[in-house]
């Protein structure tokens, strides 16, 4: 049985196509006219990727997709009608892992799922642990792990933790982390995405209990910061 994928648009033809090319990929796939019916099945039985439009009926696919991120780490991708800035950052923000724009090839939204798939399973070719304070990078779990548990971060959230553990005690420019993280590159666009991420990894350190703190390094990034600093 292949990986189990939700999609949730208000449109047949969209279900109709996603549903053609996700089954040929080898996939399993269930499809759901509002984002409430998917969140809904998500409780019953998580799947392995979700796939969100915006404009539905009931509650939108990016107030569906807090939700989920909520209660899940499953890979996110945002459908939209409108080529909005704003609605592509809205969903990073929310934590979305990846964005696309209706009218869309079926083929590239096959080649991301199965993108953010394998990313969701690799392991580090370079290394296997980066330590800092009292946390681990486990690239095996593809989580930060803190007292022998993992806390339970998305891939976006680890891939930013990712690129901190690797510059312990520097600051990393949230420019950098744009690029690296989202593959943005634009000096203009707006931050928050970066800001909203940390403040979410944040949450998930003081929850494990971690002395480790995410410090921001004003008008610049963030660096990490051990308890004893």
């Amino acid at each position: 049985m292949g990986k189990l994928i939700y999609a949730a648009d208000d449109e047949d033809d969209i279900l109709d196509v996603l549903r053609e090319f996700l089954l040929n990929a080898g996939f399993d796939v269930r499809t759901f006219h509002t984002g409430d019916r998917l969140f809904e099945e998500f409780l019953k039985k998580p799947c392995d990727l979700a796939v969100l439009d915006i404009m539905m009926p009931g509650r939108d696919g990016l107030t569906i997709c807090r939700e989920l991120r909520k209660i899940s780490t499953v890979p996110i991708v945002i459908l939209t009608a409108r080529e909005s800035e704003t609605d592509q950052i809205r969903g990073f923000m929310l934590g979305g892992d990846d964005y696309l724009t209706k009218p869309f090839s079926p083929s590239l939204l096959v080649v991301k799922i199965k993108a953010l798939l394998r990313r969701a399973e690799m392991s580090s070719p370079v290394r296997t642990e980066a330590e800092f304070g009292d946390i681990a990078l486990s690239s095996s779990e593809h989580d930060v792990v803190c007292g022998g548990k993992g806390i339970g971060l998305t891939m976006t959230e680890y891939s930013l933790m990712e690129c901190l553990i690797a510059q312990p005690g520097t600051a990393v420019a949230r420019n950098t982390l744009l690029d690296r993280v989202w593959g943005i590159d634009n000096d203009d666009i707006e931050t928050r995405v970066t800001d909203e991420t940390v403040r979410r990894i944040r949450r998930k350190l003081t929850k494990a209990g971690s002395s480790v703190k995410i410090a921001a390094v004003w008008g610049y990034g963030y660096k990490l910061e051990a308890g004893d600093e």
